[in-house]
């Protein structure tokens, strides 16, 4: 039987001018959350948007103590915004979600709950076998970062443990996996350097449906792409040499 009450979930939304996905955003999540009995609250990280994203967050927050919002002047980057976000909160569960509800909210238990079952990390994937994954929505840029920067991994992946989508910016974890560790806050995929880095030796993949973007634009560039690369040469380093290489 397990304790619910030991278990408190913080979730970093990172978010730059998604001032026409946030609200619907932080409503679906509390719908699907409305049926975990655990704690949990949800910590809205803005790197400074200029569409009022923060003050539209803020509103809702005034209305609702298990949002909290934070913004970051003159900062970019998802990874970075992410780990400010799990470092204002004590939940013993971290998780990340999009803000731009590609990343469907309702998959949001299940996640949690394989964590809370004894699995380290719990990630919503696109490479998991489903009847229509929607990838076929991506542009030619994402789609190429995404299969190649994903066959690019295997070599850095624990033998024990290979991800299927080692690249996905929605899941679950444990916050032992990376307590103390020095995560590098470079591009958008931090879940890379939690695999290869964090204290992670149970993990599992959880199929979803990836959508089409609600409102706003894709973040995604060529300065994106160049970031994740240097974190990819950083990390192969670290396989290769141990922790003292960056």
């Amino acid at each position: 039987m397990i304790n619910s009450s030991r278990f408190k979930l913080g979730l970093a939304i990172p978010t730059l001018n998604e001032a026409g996905n946030i609200v619907t955003l932080l409503d679906g999540l509390h719908d699907a959350m409305s049926s975990m009995p655990i704690d949990y609250e949800f910590i809205v990280v803005d790197d400074d948007s200029k569409d009022g994203t923060a003050e539209i967050a803020r509103q809702y927050a005034s209305r609702d103590s298990r949002v909290r919002v934070f913004t970051r002047q003159g900062k970019r980057g998802l990874a970075g915004a992410v780990m400010y976000g799990w470092a204002q909160t004590d939940a013993n569960l971290l998780g990340v979600i999009d803000a731009d509800l590609q990343h469907p909210p309702e998959v949001l238990p299940r996640l949690v709950e394989p964590v809370m079952n004894g699995n380290d990390l719990a990630i919503a994937s696109r490479y998991v076998a489903t009847e229509n994954n929607g990838l076929d929505n991506w542009n030619w840029l994402r789609a190429l970062i995404s299969r190649f920067g994903t066959l690019a991994t295997a070599p850095l992946q624990k033998k024990h443990m290979r991800i299927r989508d080692p690249l996905s910016g929605f899941f679950v974890m444990r916050r032992e996996c990376i307590e103390g560790l020095e995560l590098q806050p470079e591009g958008f995929k931090i879940l890379l350097e939690i695999l290869v880095r964090g204290r992670v030796q149970r993990a599992t993949e959880v199929p979803f449906h990836f959508g089409i973007r609600h409102a706003g634009k894709s973040k995604a560039d060529f300065k994106v792409a160049l970031a994740y690369f240097n974190l990819l040469g950083k990390l192969s380093r670290h396989a290769l040499f141990g922790p003292g290489q960056r």
